[in-house]
């Protein structure tokens, strides 16, 4: 037998390496308008190179490019390149499931909603439940809530359940009630209100905490269905551009799912998870302790809390009673007493903590219960945050940097509520509200985000948002409160590096540089030269994650 050439002992001796070894391979993409950002600084560059998940090396123009023919090159077409966007705050198992149940979002009436709830279930035969979310009754010439006795004219023997587009309200047909033995006698829980007519009929409506009564009756998704909704999620918000998403708010299962997912290397996008508190088994889930998988693309550090409700259901927990509903000031979701029992076991066991605050009430509580806390188990250098941060006294917006706090913030709410926000607020509260620009010159930091399903994940609509202050539509001229406007640079930091930051990533993601994570994406228009009106329009041609495609149109 002739002896083995050197060049067959070699592969003989690969294929004998774990199946995790691989060859690297370097990518170089040449011909695009680059952009990141350097210190203060926002830099050019014309490419860039990739070996595996780590970039190489971004180049100017005026640098020579390697030449080998071990690097595949990409003709970027001239078309720009950004580090991939960060939504800091999104819920993306809603979301997955918002792909597959009624969308009611933009419905222009009652009705409208119904009869988008009709199509879908003539579309979805065989379901148990009706499901669906994305009314908004301040969007109707109604503005009034809908009820139960209009779902079930269409719906009288199949339980129908349609969240409301914030997710802080829930509309139910009587089989669904009926199901979850909801009558005249039951009373609202804590933190929640059953929607009564003037008899103390519930009309249909359940607030906050309320929603459990009605949630509790629907079978819960199995691990295996989680984490295909989840997949389905996470690709469609690959082709928005999104490299990675703080998700806010979920309980063990779905980290259990998440965990899977990252385990067969399953994920396309980075994942940031916060653990709802409470949810079943919290306390022992933080007693495990944190999580990060070894290529970064799923990370558990932190928990989410939620202080209060919604503005546009008037579940926001205001000091004073709503400009639009006399003797009412909202919710808090917890005691305050139950808050700081939250805040101060997570802060101890290591944990970020992230409080969802809509209200002027609701954001003293946390920054009070922050301020208390931090100092206790000086924990600052975690970077706590307050979800929202949407309605704030004047006075409580300095104490954000003071802290070391972050506003974790998302720009479209305030294109969103413009129709209702000052109805509920007044003249003088609403200067507080949505004040990127307040928190900027008293040095906050501002993580941006969409919170979808309540808005689009799609970021272009969040920086349009935050550099503009208006609707797609130009509305209202000039802007609303316009003076509350970030500089593109600042709303483009906001969904790169400082919502790294946000999350303890800005050492991994959040620009381009050599040795950090390959995550970027390439557009069809210029997002720093094109005129400020058409930022939202802009599309994604290709998203990579970690050096891998992800999505290409």
């Amino acid at each position: 037998m002739k002896s083995l050439s050197s060049a067959v002992k070699a592969a003989l001796f690969l294929a004998t390496l774990s199946p995790e070894i691989t060859i690297a391979k370097t990518t170089l993409i040449t011909n695009i308008q680059g952009y990141t950002i350097n210190g203060q600084n926002l830099e050019s560059f014309s490419a860039i190179a990739f070996t595996d998940d780590k970039i190489d090396k971004i180049y100017s123009a005026k640098d020579a490019l390697p030449s080998s023919n071990k690097i595949t090159i990409i003709d970027g077409e001239g078309k720009t390149l950004i580090p991939g966007l960060i939504d800091s705050h999104g819920h993306i198992l809603s979301y997955g499931l918002s792909l597959l149940r009624a969308d009611l979002v933009n419905t222009i009436s009652e009705q409208d909603s119904i009869n988008k709830t009709l199509d879908y279930a003539k579309n979805n035969t065989g379901l148990t439940w009706i499901q669906g979310r994305g009314w908004n009754q301040t969007q109707w010439p109604s503005n009034a809530f809908p009820t139960a006795e209009s779902l079930d004219k269409h719906f009288p023997d199949q339980p129908v359940w349609l969240e409301r587009v914030d997710g802080h309200a829930g509309w139910a047909n009587s089989t669904a009630m009926a199901m979850a033995g909801i009558t005249k006698d039951t009373v609202s829980p804590d933190g929640g209100e059953i929607i009564k007519d003037k008899n103390g009929m519930p009309t249909g409506v359940f607030i906050d905490n309320a929603m459990a009564l009605i949630n509790n009756s629907i079978a819960p998704l199995t691990i295996k269905q989680q984490k295909q909704v989840l997949v389905k999620a996470m690709d469609s918000l690959a082709s928005f551009g999104l490299t990675s998403v703080h998700d806010a708010g979920i309980d063990t299962d779905n980290l259990n799912a998440f965990k899977a997912l990252s385990q067969e290397n399953a994920m396309s996008i980075r994942v940031n998870a916060m653990l709802y508190l409470p949810s079943p088994n919290w306390e022992q889930t933080l007693a495990s302790g944190q999580y990060r998988s070894k290529d970064d693309m799923f990370t558990f550090n932190s928990v989410k809390i939620q202080a209060d409700g919604a503005l546009g259901s008037r579940g926001a927990a205001l000091i004073e009673d709503y400009s639009d509903h006399a003797g009412h000031k909202g919710l808090l979701l917890n005691t305050p007493k139950e808050f700081e029992n939250l805040v101060d076991t997570s802060m101890r066991l290591g944990f970020q903590v992230n409080s969802h605050a809509i209200g002027d009430h609701a954001n003293k509580l946390v920054l009070d219960t922050y301020e208390k806390y931090i100092k206790a188990t000086k924990t600052g250098a975690l970077r706590h945050r307050v979800e929202h941060a949407q309605v704030l006294r004047i006075e409580d917006i300095p104490r954000f940097a003071e802290l070391d706090v972050i506003a974790a913030m998302q720009a479209t709410h305030a294109t969103s509520d413009k129709n209702m926000a000052q109805d509920r607020l007044g003249p003088d509260r609403i200067l507080g509200a949505y004040a990127w620009r307040k928190l900027l010159d008293a040095n906050a930091v501002i993580a941006a985000g969409s919170d979808f399903p309540v808005e689009s994940p799609n970021p272009f609509f969040g920086l349009h948002a935050s550099i503009t202050r208006q609707d797609h539509k130009n509305s209202p001229q000039g802007g609303w409160f316009a003076d509350e406007k970030m500089t593109p640079l600042e709303s483009f930091r906001s969904f790169t590096l400082d919502a790294a930051y946000s999350g303890h990533q800005e050492n991994i993601i959040g620009s381009l540089a050599k040795g950090k994570k390959a995550d970027f994406i390439l557009l069809d228009k210029n997002l720093f030269t094109i005129p400020e009106q058409d930022i939202w329009t802009i599309n994604v041609d290709k998203t990579w994650v970690n050096g891998k495609l992800v999505y290409k149109k």
